[in-house]
């Protein structure tokens, strides 16, 4: 196998690594309370997310929980119906890390996301996380590897999650009377993020597909942590107007 053939695909394998944890844990688990995890999957989570992501998780969870309470509105934090989805696609790191530095949005929004000594010692230091994830990918890899699947892996994370705010509130099918867009393709991309007209209705189900063809990789590997006995499901509430399906848009 070539070089750069190798780097895209331990890039895309860190990737789908990355997304599993931001849909699983950060999304589902965290800020919608939509499963349970046994402590040991949320240590495990817990230390891939910082080597992947470096994502400090009280922080995303207040970011997400704004976005559900303004979607499309002033106070989005990421706001695609308002700006644009250019904008968003283009921005949206920017604009998440100013709205995880407000710490009212924080201490609003994430209150019931406690810090213990494990985030003030280590899960909170973003960087030191990201430079052992690439120090651990230059040991295994080699340096050229090791360095190029890093850069494949950081483009793909950041342009996924961009797209799941930006083109996810501005294409696709709308079975269900929100702003956002269910798109196949950035489902697949994603881990289940891109059936985000279906999140929308029914944010508390740990579910994101609602159809048999709907490819949802963090709902398998929920199922599986289930059937371990490592997860415990929340059965959420019908939302409004989700039994009052709309045409596509």
């Amino acid at each position: 196998m070539s070089t750069l053939l190798l780097a895209l695909v331990v890039g895309l394998a860190v990737t789908i690594l990355a997304n599993v944890c931001t849909t699983v844990y950060l999304h589902r688990a965290l800020a919608h309370h939509a499963l349970t995890l046994a402590p040991p999957v949320v240590f495990v989570f817990r230390v891939l997310t910082w080597l992947t992501t470096g994502i400090q998780p009280q922080q995303w969870v207040a970011v997400h929980r704004k976005h559900h309470a303004f979607t499309g509105k002033e106070g989005d934090p990421h706001p695609a119906e308002l700006v644009g989805w250019k904008t968003v696609q283009l921005k949206n790191v920017a604009m998440y890390r100013r709205e995880a530095r407000n710490e009212v949005t924080v201490a609003r929004y994430a209150k019931d996301i406690n810090e213990d000594a494990w985030d003030r010692r280590l899960f909170d230091h973003s960087v030191w996380g990201l430079t052992l994830g690439v120090v651990f990918l230059v040991v295994v890899f080699g340096p050229v590897v090791g360095l190029l699947a890093a850069f494949v892996h950081a483009n793909l994370y950041l342009g996924g999650s961009a797209a799941v705010n930006a083109i996810g509130h501005h294409f696709g099918r709308r079975r269900y009377d929100n702003t956002a867009g269910n798109l196949h393709w950035l489902a697949f991309l994603t881990a289940g993020e891109g059936w985000h007209n279906n999140h929308h209705a029914v944010p508390t189900s740990p579910r994101l597909s609602h159809r048999w063809y709907e490819f949802d990789l963090g709902w398998l590997v929920i199922r599986g942590l289930r059937a371990l006995g490592l997860a415990q499901l929340r059965e959420p509430a019908l939302a409004r107007n989700q039994t009052a399906p709309r045409r596509a848009a």
